[in-house]
């Protein structure tokens, strides 16, 4: 039977959604193309239609995950009723976010990844990494200078490399501590510093409906 043109998108982005989860959860080189169509309920025979290559499907697919990644980032920001800046902070250094690497941090699950790879995929990251400080600039400070952005790369930066160390800690103590003890260092760094008390408008992102973790 003869596929439409609307079901052969559907079933496109049924491939980006599961290569967007599979590829955090096992790596770029931890999975190949047959598994990746087979989660999406395809077959590998139809992989060159829709996608140049593993690594245009690699690219598309963290694209994908970065931009619900920052979505996300705003729902819990509208949710806080004091503090944003720490509620986001403590959302993402959480048990949760931790135990999720299929549905959370692309930055934590696939940086190390990301710096051997090609150009494009590095600045699909990097785009994306200027997105998410400009909305940490926006909630640690009313007026962002070039101090703002300093304290909002410490604090992505904190609040990364700990997500990761925490996955990699066998000891459940020393991986809870991580995630504790820099949420501790970030948010008060911040409060030191005044930063917001009160949810504040996010920078625009592309709209998603789906939900995941921080």
């Amino acid at each position: 039977m003869k596929v439409t043109r609307a079901q052969s998108e559907e079933n496109r982005q049924k491939v980006i959604a599961a290569a967007s989860r599979l590829f955090r959860e096992r790596g770029f080189d931890g999975i190949g193309l047959s598994d990746l169509m087979g989660a999406a309920g395809l077959t590998q025979g139809g992989f060159y239609k829709k996608f140049e290559s593993k690594e245009d499907l690699a690219t598309k697919a963290c694209a994908s995950a970065l931009d619900r990644s920052r979505v996300r980032w705003a729902r819990i920001v509208a949710r806080a009723r004091e503090k944003p800046f720490a509620a986001l902070v403590r959302a993402y250094l959480s048990a949760r976010h931790r135990d999720d690497v299929g549905d959370g941090c692309a930055f934590a699950a696939l940086g190390s990844d990301v710096a051997r790879h090609n150009a494009g995929l590095r600045q699909v990251f990097e785009k994306e990494i200027e997105a998410q400080l400009d909305f940490l600039d926006h909630l640690i400070s009313d007026t962002p200078d070039a101090a703002t952005r300093d304290q909002s790369i410490a604090a992505l930066s904190t609040m990364v490399g700990a997500l990761l160390l925490s996955r990699v800690a066998t000891s459940p103590a020393l991986s809870k501590r991580f995630l504790d003890a820099s949420a501790n260092a970030v948010v008060m760094r911040s409060d030191a510093d005044g930063g917001r008390a009160s949810p504040q408008p996010a920078p625009p992102g592309r709209p998603t409906s789906r939900r995941a973790r921080p």
